[in-house]
């Protein structure tokens, strides 16, 4: 699209991690970040690609120190910052953390406005790897000249480091936010629920020619294993986010999650489309009746197809190969991710039975001819 992208190799993929937010909101301490990060090589997510640990909002101080740097909250965090980000580096992964473009964050504690270079350096001292960026309490500022500003602080840094703005769309961040950061947000906050899944996952139609290494439209953290919704509405949501190249951050509670959830966030051949070195974000195919077919062109030439049932009740979800760019005639090899299982030889396309709020996650090979 001739935006000058970043392409420095920080996030080649989308990044894969965990966030507290959406389980913990602001009761968060270090004691909760250290199990996770362990619960992450216990549960094999680790091994699975997750390998950033991110702190939500919630655990600075309440207001600056005498020299105008930011500190963590000392009852909560209070052996600091740098030395529970070595203790995640030192179990293998890497350390993320938050702040805001403006006066306060979103919880209300002390933002970043006027502070970017002086935070951008106390991010790199305390050997943070991934910063998050809000857009609270920023009346008056521009997106696109405050995460510049972000981005040129973190060059000036001397510490690589992702710079994820989320700014939640407000200003088409897909259209610019690739020239400063490797991640933007395009909608509001996700929430646990069916009705919030499927309003963010049509934000994302259309969006994927603003997508690839190094810069990922972001429609948002996991909500997986948080209660709100079924086995079959997560699955839903873990394949149409690995579909759409999204940042795949997990946001529930690692250390407690029952096997049919762990399952889910770690399904290798699933979690392999997302990470696909291409890097082409998937876009919806059709939409007919309540179900819709997605798809996307992986490295090898095969495409990634979720067949989604949207409605209440089951239905037969098809896809033609002339839909996917080729010939009716083709012969394809179909395989069904979630089951790790083929399919057989298909031509002109393949029906699957969709659970209702559920999906068939294909990776469709054409045969040589």
């Amino acid at each position: 699209m001739g935006l000058g992208r970043l392409r420095d190799g920080l996030a080649p993929t989308p990044p894969m991690g965990w966030n507290s937010w959406n389980r913990f909101q602001t009761k968060i301490d270090e004691r909760l970040i250290r199990e996770t990060a362990e619960a992450m090589i216990e549960t094999g997510m680790r091994d699975a690609g997750y390998r950033y640990v991110v702190i939500d909002d919630g655990w600075e101080a309440p207001e600056r120190d005498g020299d105008g740097d930011l500190g963590s909250d000392p009852e909560r965090f209070g052996s600091g910052i740098a030395d529970l980000a070595r203790r995640v580096h030192g179990l293998g992964m890497r350390f993320g953390i938050y702040t805001d473009a403006g006066t306060r964050t979103c919880a209300g504690y002390v933002g970043s406005l006027g502070y970017e270079f002086r935070d951008a350096r106390r991010f790199a001292s305390w050997g943070v790897d991934f910063v998050k960026i809000d857009w609270c309490n920023t009346s008056g500022l521009g997106t696109r000249s405050v995460y510049w500003k972000w981005s040129n602080a973190f060059r000036a840094a001397g510490r690589p480091m992702i710079l994820s703005l989320c700014e939640w769309g407000r200003t088409r961040p897909w259209q610019w936010g690739g020239r400063v950061g490797h991640l933007w947000r395009t909608c509001w906050d996700i929430q646990d629920t069916w009705d919030s899944l499927t309003t963010v996952l049509d934000r994302q139609r259309g969006l994927a020619p603003y997508a690839g290494p190094d810069h990922w439209n972001d429609p948002d953290m996991l909500e997986v294993g948080n209660g709100g919704m079924t086995t079959t509405e997560y699955r839903a949501h873990f394949s149409l986010w690995c579909l759409l190249a999204a940042p795949l951050m997990a946001g529930n509670d690692i250390r407690t999650m029952p096997d049919d959830i762990r399952a889910i966030l770690t399904a290798p051949e699933v979690i392999a489309v997302d990470q696909d070195p291409l890097g082409l974000q998937g876009d919806l195919v059709r939409a007919e009746g309540g179900t819709e077919v997605w798809a996307r062109e992986l490295a090898d030439g095969s495409r990634a197809v979720v067949l989604f049932d949207r409605d209440a009740q089951p239905r037969e979800v098809a896809v033609r190969w002339t839909e996917l760019g080729w010939s009716a005639t083709d012969r394809v090899q179909v395989r069904d991710l979630w089951e790790r299982a083929d399919r057989g030889s298909c031509a002109e396309g393949f029906a699957a039975r969709v659970p209702a709020h559920g999906v068939a996650m294909l990776r469709l090979s054409r045969s040589e001819a």
